[in-house]
């Protein structure tokens, strides 16, 4: 799996960068479009860095970098212009354009606008230090390796890293003290001439993408509709996907999802789940391969852990100890094989999967024990939440599925979640006058910390089971009401999104990551549950400020951003730390999308049901290529809210 830097308080900024991505290679670049060898920048390949310094000069000067813009995920282009006579005005004559990708090449043209034919010296230096990620984001990588001419190009070596480029055509020079490629470029007028640059590491051959041709179907997804952001965000968070995506290293038809680039290009358990779950629309392969990675982790023997997915701990804000990422990722996954099973995984691959599923609902009855409310492992002993969202999804899904299969459990696990349900809109529930909240979190002795905070989105995240139907939430009717209202009140609502922490609460920041910030995740889960819930006020807004937000990120939403207020003409402000791209924030795109149609496949029963947002908050929407019951899914969504399909699976019907 590839390696993953440390998120540490002095991760250097990332947000202002252009970061093509095709895993496990990766290219950082600013908007000048030259790599010096400062910060981040350079080309990458599974946690090093293979190139940090990649400068043009022609006829020995810099070109004036002019503009730079991302072309697809893993790829993007910056174009810069050089006045090469004094006596022609202001006017450039020389168009210099890099097209860069993440595995490695990068193509560089000059582009002739001159009246009379030039011949001109282009320079590239290149340089490396061939450190790691985590070397390069601590500022510890030490100085360039030097470097040799090799053919047609140059080469480093180092402990246990070699790096070369080639150059085609080749140069008239190299010089290795310099690292400097050198050719004389004679370009007639209004004529252009390209250098093709390749760089690999020594040894081996062109750097292939781990998902490439791995989910070529879903590249063919689309959104159309009133709303001219639905269609790039659609097209975009698909790229984003498909960029993001390894492979098992040990059995490799197996795919999954890396967290994001630049910072974590490895397998988040919890993470991967949640976002292959967001993105079942586009298929079931990638929730397949997902899940069979981690089944082959799961943890054995006795003993309390014994049944789980394990995880790291992750920072939960300023009101509560870090949680563990184990224990929402073993609580997924039997949501996750239940769900795939209803959007067509098929039944051999459901059986293959159902042993771990079912170790995991052991855990959750063994860690449950005599109480009611899932514990922290933490020795708080403090119940969280979206701890108990997960956990009741988990016992209800996971007992439909056990039942659906003739095995035994599925009672029991309904008996509990019944009584959490009771429990927890009792206990759970913080009065107030002005109607009350969920607490975040229920300590031992019966305390609740009363902070409002973006993780309560999950309580309305409630599970799809058979014939359309959506799982039974834990809250009651007048208790989801008043959460509805509170998530769609200006302490949550940004304008951009849903705030992770109530702008009213202690220690907000709107750049904490659980403190304050816009978490795409948590805003997804807020649109999709409450326009399920029927407030399609509150969806709405939520739903067009996340839309708006990834209209200024181009349509590449971050894992998160600022929770500042939305003011008229303003932008949101990006996390400097955020990963970008995103899976989980590339998921939730597709997600409040496919939401809108409201599509509730059952597969097994050959039947889907069409709930869309009655309000129809972006127009008429048009959603094509999708997949339900391994076959194409289209569907259209009018301007008064009513859904038809338009082209389905042989045979299945339309549900009630």
């Amino acid at each position: 799996m590839s390696a993953t830097a440390p998120r540490c308080a002095e991760l250097p900024p990332a947000h202002a960068t252009l970061i093509c991505v095709a895993l496990p290679a990766f290219a950082i670049s600013t908007d000048q479009g030259q790599l010096t060898g400062r910060g981040l920048e350079g080309f990458y390949r599974a946690g090093r860095r293979l190139l940090s310094r990649c400068q043009v000069r022609v006829a020995g000067r810099e070109p004036v970098a002019v503009q730079a813009r991302m072309l697809s995920a893993d790829s993007a282009r910056f174009m810069a212009t050089l006045r090469l006579s004094t006596g022609t005005g202001p006017d450039p004559e020389l168009v210099v354009e890099r097209i860069r990708y993440a595995d490695g090449t990068e193509r560089i043209t000059l582009h002739s606008s001159a009246v009379r034919p030039l011949r001109l010296p282009l320079e590239i230096s290149l340089g490396t230090d061939l450190a790691e990620l985590g070397i390069v984001a601590s500022g510890r990588a030490g100085p360039e390796v030097p470097a040799s001419v090799h053919d047609s190009g140059m080469r480093w070596s180092s402990a246990g890293a070699h790096c070369l480029v080639t150059a085609s055509p080749a140069p008239a020079d190299a010089l290795a003290s310099a690292g400097l490629l050198r050719w004389e470029v004679d370009l007639p007028p209004g004529a252009s001439r390209s250098i093709e640059l390749r760089v690999r590491p020594d040894g081996a051959g062109p750097i292939r993408a781990a998902g490439h041709g791995a989910m070529r179907s879903v590249a063919a997804a689309k959104a159309v509709g009133d709303d001219p952001g639905v269609q790039p965000l659609l097209a975009r968070s698909v790229e984003d996907l498909q960029a993001l995506l390894l492979r098992d290293p040990e059995h490799t038809s197996d795919i999954y999802l890396a967290a994001g680039a630049p910072w974590r290009c490895g397998l988040a358990p919890a993470e991967a789940l949640a976002a292959a779950r967001m993105a079942l629309p586009l298929g079931t392969r990638l929730a397949a391969g997902t899940m069979r990675s981690l089944a082959r982790n799961q943890l054995a023997g006795a003993g309390p852990r014994s049944g789980m997915i394990p995880g790291p701990l992750r920072d939960a804000g300023p009101h509560l100890p870090p949680g563990c990422a184990g224990t929402e990722a073993t609580l997924l996954f039997p949501a996750l094989l239940a769900e795939a099973r209803r959007w067509g995984l098929p039944g051999p691959e459901v059986e293959e999967l159902l042993p771990t599923a079912e170790r995991c609902l052991r855990w959750l009855r063994t860690a449950i024990g005599d109480g009611v409310f899932l514990p922290d492992a933490h020795p708080s002993g403090l119940a969280r939440c979206e701890t108990q969202a997960h956990a009741h999804r988990a016992a209800l899904l996971g007992s439909d599925l056990l039942e659906a299969y003739g095995i035994e459990g599925s009672a029991g696990l309904r008996q509990w979640a019944q009584r959490l349900r009771s429990a927890f809109r009792e206990e759970f529930w913080v009065a107030d006058r002005a109607g009350g909240r969920p607490a975040s979190a229920r300590l031992p002795d019966g305390r609740l910390l009363p902070y409002l905070t973006g993780g309560a989105a999950h309580l309305l995240d409630t599970g799809l089971l058979g014939s359309g139907e959506l799982a039974p939430g834990l809250l009651d009717k007048i208790q989801t009401e008043q959460l509805a209202r509170l998530l769609g009140g200006p302490v949550m609502d940004s304008g951009w999104g849903l705030r992770s922490l109530g702008s009213s609460e202690a220690a907000y920041n709107p750049f904490g990551h659980r403190g304050g910030a816009v978490r795409v995740q948590e805003t997804a889960v807020a649109v999709t549950g409450l326009a399920a819930a029927g407030y399609d006020k509150e969806a709405s807004s939520l739903l067009r400020g996340m839309l708006s937000a990834a209209s200024c990120f181009d349509h590449r939403l971050p894992e998160m951003y600022a929770g500042e207020q939305r003011t008229e003409g303003g932008a949101p402000l990006p996390h400097p730390a955020a990963c970008r791209p995103s899976a989980i924030a590339a998921a939730a795109g597709v997600h409040v999308l496919t939401a809108l149609a409201g599509i509730r496949p059952d597969a097994p029963a050959g039947t889907v049901t069409l709930s869309p947002v009655r309000s129809a908050p972006l127009g008429e929407l048009g959603l094509t290529a999708l997949s339900v019951a391994g076959a194409p899914f289209s569907v259209r969504v009018s301007r008064l809210g009513l859904a038809m399909v338009e082209e389905a699976a042989e045979g299945l019907q339309l549900g009630v």
